[in-house]
């Protein structure tokens, strides 16, 4: 029973200084693992940080890039259109007879514009009872 008891008492022992060998690793551990953990929390940060500038500085390259492209392409299309311009205007001259031709078929092609033909002061002749007639509704026309 001796030996029982000797056997129980070094197992309760044992297992109380296994206990006790736990708490003193838990108290030594638990501000080092605080550290590290805070440690490896900043170090994190910085990672994310770090990622986000390096997006924030490709999308501005990306906008850079396309705006000079764009400003590429107007700069190309203005000379088209210059010298398209100047290929018409070069065309034009000392071409009267064809100037007059387009001056009548657009006056054909729409055939209730009014048309102001100036005198030799360059002033129009203006048609102020012309307003009028236009002006008066349809139950005006009929009473007279």
């Amino acid at each position: 029973m001796e030996s029982e008891t000797r056997g129980t008492v070094s197992l309760v022992t044992i297992a109380l200084l296994f206990c006790i060998g736990c708490f003193v690793l838990a108290l030594w551990g638990c501000p080092k693992y605080k550290v590290y953990s805070q440690r490896m929390e900043g170090e994190a940060m910085l990672a994310h940080a770090t990622a986000s500038k390096e997006v924030a500085v490709a999308e501005a390259k990306a906008k850079l890039e396309s705006a000079a492209m764009l400003a590429r392409a107007d700069t190309i299309r203005a000379h088209g259109v210059a010298r398209a311009n100047a290929i018409i205007g070069a065309s034009l001259k000392g071409n009267e007879a064809y100037l007059h031709w387009l001056w009548i078929d657009n006056i054909e092609k729409n055939p209730q514009a009014v048309i102001y033909v100036p005198t030799e002061a360059n002033l129009p002749i203006l048609e102020a009872g012309r307003r009028s007639q236009y002006m008066r509704s349809p139950a005006d026309t009929t009473k007279q």
